[in-house]
């Protein structure tokens, strides 16, 4: 699989500042469009348990007033299923999710959780909701991915983005494997979590690779440069790896 990278902005963060206030400001429906405008491909959001960022009425208006696709993160719970069902988002990619964690510390335990997720995934696609699933690029994650009969898996790259040296190119191997044997059994491999203007590049390249999904990085750089910038560095950075 080869052609253009699609890079799919997660505004999670643009939510984080607004509520340490309280608020409407910034708003995250807001930095959605201006994202569209500088060349982002689609928007990611996750709506968690306890609502720390994005909330149910910033799920409603990005339904209703932006015209990229919506990657709705979810946990597997009854609560998110409702809500993914009830808005019918292009995409619902299942997450781990855990109360006391700052942020995804790794992917979801699909060999582990295979029975649960099956009844949420068969859901979601019955809705027409493009399901994926957030795992390491292992083994038997994927195996289970392919089990489960989901289009999309989006690969776990906290572990590249964290290290170095030989470690990371062991985790940028792993990466590229689990693109490959993703795209053999039909499935459209993305990639997210951590990712910079320094180390997305080698990431972007995995040829079988469909789309990235970056919020974190580029909300913190749109402080200094603004966001149109941010978006539009990364957006080179993705064309050129291609």
């Amino acid at each position: 699989m080869t052609g253009k990278l699609r890079l799919g902005l997660n505004i999670d963060h643009v939510a984080t500042i607004r509520n340490a206030r309280g608020g409407d400001h910034p708003d995250p429906v807001r930095a959605a469009i201006l994202a569209a405008a500088a060349g982002a491909d689609g928007i990611t959001a996750h709506l968690r348990e306890d609502r720390r960022h994005i909330t149910d009425g910033d799920i409603d208006r990005l339904m209703a007033e932006i015209d990229l696709p919506l990657n709705l993160e979810m946990a597997a719970t009854e609560e998110m299923l409702e809500i993914a069902l009830r808005h019918k988002p292009h995409a619902a990619c299942i997450v781990p999710e855990k109360r006391e964690e700052r942020t995804t510390e790794g992917g979801l335990d699909a060999a582990g959780q295979f029975e649960q997720l099956r009844r949420f995934v068969n859901r979601l696609r019955e809705a027409d909701i493009r399901v994926s699933l957030f795992i390491d690029p292992r083994n038997e994650q994927l195996e289970a991915a392919i089990r489960l009969g989901v289009p999309v898996v989006e690969f776990h790259t906290g572990d590249y983005a964290n290290s170095s040296g030989l470690v990371q190119k062991d985790h940028l191997e792993a990466i590229a494997l689990g693109a490959a044997l993703a795209t053999k059994n039909g499935i459209e491999p993305h990639a997210g979590h951590g990712l910079t203007f320094d180390n997305v590049v080698p990431i972007a390249a995995i040829p079988q690779i469909a789309e990235l999904n970056i919020g974190h990085y580029l909300i913190g750089e749109a402080i200094f440069t603004g966001l149109d910038a941010s978006v539009r560095r990364m957006r080179a950075l993705m064309d050129e790896a291609r």
